[in-house]
């Protein structure tokens, strides 16, 4: 009767064993960038294009060169200045050749500081071969954070100028900068709680919606 009583159970991994295997896999994509940091950029690099000043150039056809703008997130700078000309009445040329007045450019830097602190004890990462034994077998592991206070301070900068001359003479039009935008963000943690964030880019929390 104890083996009959076994039939079903036997019989039923029997079957699952001859089935083919099925697995399914999620792919998650980390841009080089978190989205924290891109506003920290984007939105200091729109703070320092706010402020040039492209009023000479109204009215005028301008090819704008970026040759000499070396500085990161170029792309977006160059587009929020490329709006900022737009919208303050300046017709941008595709082609150098069709433009009367050339606009040069560039960035004293865009990029973020960081500064952290800890009031506690940090995360150690342990190895279990560090008695003497083959490192490459041993296993890592890390211990928890134990954190009384603690704080991560970001600082997002900008530096935007631009120098604007006359295609065919190469006499000065107009110049603007260089500006300077900041954007913050600060998270605290206390007694393990947190983060309470304080700053003036875009949370990227859900729950803050």
């Amino acid at each position: 009767m104890l083996f009959q009583g076994r039939t079903i159970p036997i019989a039923l991994f029997a079957a699952l064993a001859l089935l083919p295997a099925c697995t399914s896999t999620i792919r998650t994509t980390d841009p080089s960038r978190t989205a924290t940091e891109q506003f920290l950029l984007s939105q200091a690099a729109s703070l320092a294009v706010s402020q040039l000043s492209v009023e000479g150039l109204r009215g005028r056809r301008v090819f704008v060169d970026d040759q000499y703008f070396a500085a990161s997130e170029s792309k977006f700078v160059l587009g929020e200045l490329r709006n900022r000309l737009f919208l303050g009445g300046v017709q941008l040329m595709p082609e150098r050749e069709m433009a009367q007045v050339i606009l040069e450019v560039r960035s004293g830097g865009v990029g973020i500081d960081r500064s952290d602190y800890l009031l506690g004890l940090p995360s150690l990462v342990l190895r279990a071969g560090e008695d003497g034994g083959d490192s490459t077998t041993s296993t890592p592991f890390a211990t928890p954070e134990l954190a009384l206070l603690k704080n991560i301070n970001q600082i997002g900068v900008a530096s935007v100028a631009f120098i604007a001359y006359w295609a065919d003479s190469g006499e000065v039009v107009a110049t603007s900068g260089p500006f300077i935008g900041r954007t913050t963000r600060d998270d605290w943690w206390v007694f393990g709680f947190g983060p309470r964030t304080v700053g003036n880019i875009p949370t990227t929390d859900p729950t803050a919606e």
